[in-house]
């Protein structure tokens, strides 16, 4: 009945976030999505983003993957249902709330197997020996990436969670945010990893695809 009803009019559920603020869940034209005050964190623009990346990036698929951000757990579904990854997907998220309205409210947990880690990512990477075939970076408070996030440090402990020939997809910015913090990762050999840049990915968001050699 919400399916239907928000095809004429959105129906919306509203959350408080620690770390975000207001937090909001509404059906609209017959899907949920997960917005912050000022940006989609799950199933909207978000979306397309992540798929846009996932798109010409060939991991694989059996490997564990390492998603930095859960947001309403958007990129899980893609990774299972679009591009076929069936290894264990490991979801670090500071933000209670939000792992909270991801398996309540988007039913995360169906796809499993499956690890939801209430920590600071920038503390995970520091501490956990698992390897990675594939790494999403998907970590906002909002519009903005918090800058330890383009530390040499925390790119070093991503590059030590990679096996070789390992990718990672960084969505690293909202129009032209964190410029020169991407273009210093771009001209960067950190421990192997080799970027490029993709621009304007649905008209706001800058992602760097990476490789460990």
């Amino acid at each position: 009945m919400k399916k239907s009803l928000s095809y004429l009019w959105p129906l919306t559920k509203k959350f408080e976030s620690h770390y975000s603020g207001k937090l909001e869940v509404t059906w609209i034209n017959g899907r949920k999505v997960l917005d912050s005050a000022n940006a989609n964190y799950s199933y909207g623009a978000l979306q397309e983003v992540l798929d846009r990346g996932l798109a010409e990036i060939r991991a694989d698929r059996e490997a564990p993957v390492l998603l930095l951000g859960l947001g309403g757990g958007s990129a899980v579904p893609l990774l299972r249902n679009k591009y076929g990854y069936y290894g264990k997907v490991t979801a670090v998220e500071l933000d209670k709330a939000i792992i909270e309205i991801a398996i309540n409210e988007f039913g995360i947990e169906a796809h499993q197997p499956l690890a939801l880690i209430c920590e600071d990512a920038e503390l995970y990477v520091k501490s956990t020996t698992e390897e990675f075939g594939l790494i999403i970076i998907d970590l906002f408070i909002d519009l903005q990436v918090p800058e330890q996030f383009f530390s040499i440090e925390f790119w070093k402990n991503i590059a030590g969670l990679l096996k070789p020939g390992g990718k990672v997809l960084f969505n690293a910015g909202v129009n032209s945010a964190h410029d020169e913090q991407i273009n210093y990762l771009l001209k960067s050999d950190i421990l192997g990893i080799h970027f490029r840049k993709k621009e304007d990915v649905y008209r706001s968001n800058t992602l760097l695809i990476g490789e460990r050699s």
